[in-house]
């Protein structure tokens, strides 16, 4: 046991990174580690990386150097994505002295032992293809809500990801021992639970990747909502081929599961969803958004948008924003494309330059602003149920509405971690809406 020895975590990355450094947090504190913040002097760094930013590199090296900064002495150890797609590149930068791959982060307790004999950097990352088990995970430290990871890998292949080669197949436990980690969630208190996944609607293939079990994401959902504990659950990004009729309807007759959806769409021209290798078309995807916002016509639709995407002409990218604009989603996550090694898309020519893509950022960026200002304009003088979170910013807390609206009301303790009903008065400048919160109300009803 390592009584005494301080570790600290740093995430880089997607939500499911973030469910998986708590699990690795929790493994070393069950074998006597002490967790601190990782800002402060430690023993071991842990940064759990990410391989869809562009800066994978520069970011992990920042990261590396603010924590040896902080203690040059200590031992600093990468995972993560970015760890199993590029070992020996992450070996080379300065301070580094351990490198786990996808198979092997989960077993780091069994690793980190051996860094008190190694003079060189120590990287152990097998074959992705050797990765044949599920591990559950789910973040715990933040009072309000929890991210609860329900699936892992992907079999899709699109021509602009590294998931795949990072995560391997797709796999998942079963219901039944998915609806046991959700159970210890809910006894940490959180009133909210986030499921989250690398490919979330495929969960149902067997945990070594190589077969599909007789249950599927709409039996699951349906199973966690009648688990008492939890007040609310929310599914994170989920591809529209998988999102089916009957999840969506589910939802919207559901208590617990909220009115919120985020769909990738990368593009809305054909021709491009189809150089990259996507599951559908365009004429799917709206007529997902369109049954989402027949039977709830509240909810709030987020979609993700690659700009940049080899082969996309002025004219494409044009659709796509015309496409987007005539949707009914309620605000975007633009990203530039940028090339990653053993892709299909480096084959695809020609190349958009770097300007354009930077201009086309910039446009949908301000749609998405546009689309947030108006969905959140739909919404003032209504009232909707809030939970509220822990930040005190000089005065202001933060709640999340059921359909995501961000709302803001002046601070109270005691409204921490509680749903609230508020009324939506009027629009801010800094991307909330000011609501209205009888605390009197609110505290003894």
């Amino acid at each position: 046991m390592y009584y005494n020895r301080k570790i600290a975590l740093h995430t880089l990355g997607c939500k499911l990174n973030f469910s998986e450094t708590s699990a690795i947090g929790r493994v070393l504190v069950e074998n006597g580690f002490q967790k601190v913040e990782f800002g402060e002097v430690a023993d071991y760094y842990i940064i759990n990386t990410c391989s869809v930013t562009q800066n994978a590199d520069k970011e992990t090296r920042q990261i590396v150097r603010s924590a040896l900064r902080t203690n040059p002495e200590a031992k600093v150890i990468v995972v993560g994505c970015y760890a199993q797609l590029k070992p020996e590149e992450i070996a080379n930068i300065p301070g580094v002295n351990m490198v786990l791959g996808a198979n092997e982060k989960f077993k780091i307790n069994e690793y980190i032992e051996q860094l008190e004999e190694q003079e060189k950097p120590l990287v152990i990352a097998g074959d992705i293809n050797d990765v044949n088990f599920y591990s559950d995970a789910y973040s715990y430290g933040e009072r309000t809500r929890s991210f609860l990871k329900v699936q892992d890998g992907c079999d899709y292949f699109c021509s602009f990801c590294t998931i795949p080669l990072a995560r391997g197949k797709s796999r998942s436990g079963t219901i039944e021992q998915t609806l046991q980690t959700a159970r210890k969630v809910a006894q940490t208190g959180v009133k909210e639970i986030v499921l989250t996944g690398v490919n979330l609607g495929d969960f149902g293939k067997t945990s070594d990747g190589n077969g599909r079990t007789d249950e599927n994401f709409y039996q699951l959902i349906q199973q966690l909502e009648k688990i008492e504990e939890v007040e609310r659950w929310r599914i994170s990004s989920i591809e529209p081929n998988l999102l089916t009729n009957d999840i969506i309807s589910f939802v919207a007759n559901s208590d617990k599961f909220m009115p919120h959806f985020h769909i990738p769409l990368q593009s809305g021209s054909d021709k491009i969803l189809k150089l990259m290798r996507r599951k559908y078309l365009r004429k799917l995807y709206a007529e997902r958004i369109q049954f989402i916002k027949k039977v709830m016509p509240q909810a709030c639709i987020g979609a993700d948008v690659i700009v940049g995407f080899p082969g996309e002409t002025q004219e494409q990218f044009l659709e796509t924003y015309d496409f987007i604009n005539g949707l009914d989603v309620s605000y975007l996550h633009v990203f530039t494309y940028s090339e990653r090694a053993n892709t299909r898309a480096l084959n695809i020519k020609p190349i958009v330059p770097q300007p354009d893509r930077k201009e086309r950022n910039k446009m949908l960026r301000i749609l998405s602003e546009k689309k947030r200002h108006k969905f959140y304009a739909e919404h003032l003088n209504t009232e909707r149920k809030a939970l509220f979170e822990s930040e005190n910013d000089s005065g202001i807390m933060y709640g999340f509405t059921d359909n995501y609206v961000k709302v803001a009301v002046p601070y109270n303790e005691q409204l921490v971690n509680t749903i609230q009903t508020v009324s939506l008065d009027k629009m801010s400048d800094f991307g909330y809406v000011n609501a209205i919160c009888d605390v009197r109300h609110a505290l003894y009803e």
